[in-house]
């Protein structure tokens, strides 16, 4: 399938979002005040911008982060925090995202910026020089780990570092020999993948394919599958968004090759709500998690399916752009609990700087992360682990073993 079929999710209203060219364009949620503002003496409403790729190929996994953000702001008003919004769309351009950043900064005057973006690469180094503190998720390249005002929800994976996580999960997947491909334009896409293929080796797996230079939001597979069945795969790991990795399983399988595929998306209703076309290239394939799935049932995952429902109008299965939007400002909320009432900019990144045990509101069954700077550099999310579900029929389903998989870092060894 070349195209995922995209739906609009009840109550987020993206019509309007369209990057023109290089610029950005933005929309407010409801509420009143600015940043850190309490007029009268009133409980403050924060204002926090959210850097999202709503538009461009980026939008097949990104198109869905408002929902997530809004669910997050449902919960913490009922914490006591009164948060509003504004959302910008990077048209998934490294030119864009630099020019929606500084829209949330020189126009909105945001206390924070959620950023969920795969070229927010692009925006790290102005957010940097004006103090601005940057919580989302580390899809998009390394400053997450060196720049001290960024704060990420999925941990601070290293991917220039080696664990044994990736290659344990392979190997109790029956892979033996592995292909796997990355975008060359997004940092953490290429050296992922080539983390993968260095676990894969140390798990006693051959690397048959590798390649880290696809377009970005490339679906022309036919070439890279017929190079996979040359290889003699029989393992994929795609580190790509949705639509370029239904076209290669698509690719494969008319080419008759038998496999068996991680998907790093697709996950949720990044899969179900791409219709009847998408269930069935997904057939069989497995996904990768960052966090519970919610087929786990946790009293994580029922309060953040909760929150969607409740608070965003949520009624299928979370996409990955919701879990991130969803935990970022669950960790903004962290620390407003340790600055007080109408902090700056460069009080907020102190007092998250010192969180060391950021639980993603408790998504990540137990373990935690680090937000302290001398502390980041892990390689696969909280403790080294993932979880891993399987598509069949209609739905998701948990895997034995797998969920969670956590292994370790291997000391001296990176790609």
């Amino acid at each position: 399938m070349s195209k995922r079929i995209r739906v609009v999710l009840a109550g987020l209203a993206l019509t309007g979002l369209v990057a023109a060219g290089c610029s950005s364009s933005s929309k407010s949620s409801g509420g009143s005040g600015t940043a850190g503002q309490s007029p009268g003496g009133a409980q403050p409403t924060y204002t926090i911008g959210v850097l999202a790729d709503l538009t461009g190929p980026g939008s097949n996994t990104g198109d869905t982060t408002e929902a997530g953000v809004k669910a997050g702001i449902g919960v913490a008003s009922t914490e006591g925090y009164h948060i509003k919004y504004v959302i910008v769309d990077t048209g998934t351009s490294p030119t864009g995202a630099l020019n929606a950043a500084k829209t949330l900064v020189e126009k909105d005057h945001v206390l924070a910026v959620d950023q969920i973006s795969v070229v927010g690469f692009s925006a790290a180094p102005y957010l940097a020089s004006q103090g601005i503190p940057v919580v989302g998720a580390n899809v998009d390249g390394p400053e997450w780990i060196t720049d001290r005002n960024m704060f990420s929800v999925l941990g601070y994976q290293d991917y220039t570092k080696v664990q044994t996580t990736y290659g344990m999960v392979m190997k109790k997947l029956g892979m033996t020999k592995v292909g796997a491909i990355a975008y060359g334009i997004e940092p953490a896409s290429y050296d992922v993948v080539k983390s993968w293929a260095a676990s894969a080796q140390l798990a006693g797996l051959q690397v048959g394919y590798l390649d880290t230079q696809l377009p970005f939001g490339d679906t022309t597979m036919g070439p890279v599958a017929l190079q996979m069945k040359s290889a003699g795969v029989n393992g994929i790991y795609t580190g790509v968004v949705t639509n370029t990795s239904f076209a290669l399983v698509t690719a494969l399988e008319q080419d008759g090759v038998k496999f068996k595929g991680i998907m790093a998306t697709g996950y949720g209703g990044d899969l179900t709500g791409g219709g009847p076309g998408a269930s069935t290239a997904a057939q069989g394939l497995y996904f990768l998690l960052g966090y519970e799935p919610v087929e786990l049932h946790t009293a994580g995952t029922e309060k953040f399916s909760q929150a969607l429902k409740q608070y965003a109008g949520v009624n299928t299965e979370p996409t990955l752009s919701e879990y991130l939007g969803y935990l970022s400002v669950d960790a903004l909320v962290q620390g407003l609990k340790l600055t007080g009432p109408n902090p700056t900019h460069a009080a907020l990144i102190n007092a998250m700087d010192g969180i060391n045990n950021y639980a993603a509101a408790g998504l990540w069954g137990g373990h935690t992360a680090s937000f302290v700077p001398s502390s980041r550099g892990t390689v696969a999310g909280a403790d080294n682990c993932t979880w891993i579900v399987q598509y069949s029929g209609t739905s998701f389903h948990l895997v034995p073993g797998l969920n969670p998989q956590c292994g370790s870092q291997v000391p001296g060894k990176s790609i």
